[in-house]
């Protein structure tokens, strides 16, 4: 899922069928992001710097040693940005297609889920 940070639309979505890594969807999906563009990432994406030049990445702690203090800013200074992203997801919560076992037909899943997309970015660009 792709959001707007500036208003949180969700600009697109891309589903697969059964269990597929977000990473895996993100490579086959072929978006056309522009180098300029600044990508917002958690630690599943952990490749796409490799990919993609302003690819933006929280680092890891090594193992028995603590994070650096700059290092602890820089995931703390992410992490507030991130956090509009998060709040789309839990506005995709509330409708229950994420927040647990999708029980319906599976082949209608993205229709779904931009029906519900349609819906969010209706309602932040109309009710204010």
């Amino acid at each position: 899922m792709l959001v707007e940070f500036e208003t949180g639309q969700v600009i697109c979505t891309a589903v697969d069928t059964g269990r597929t890594h977000d990473f895996k969807l993100l490579k086959r999906s072929r978006l056309p992001l522009k180098r300029s563009q600044l990508c917002l990432a958690d630690r599943g994406y952990q490749g796409f710097a490799k990919l993609h030049t302003g690819a933006c990445i929280p680092t890891k702690k090594r193992r028995k040693q603590p994070l650096p203090a700059e290092e602890k800013q820089h995931n703390q200074a992410l992490a507030r940005l991130r956090v509009r992203v998060e709040h789309v997801i839990r506005r995709f919560k509330i409708f229950r297609i994420f927040s647990g076992r999708y029980r319906n037909r599976r082949r209608r899943f993205g229709l779904r889920l931009n029906l519900i997309a349609g819906l969010l970015n209706y309602e932040l660009t109309h009710v204010s």
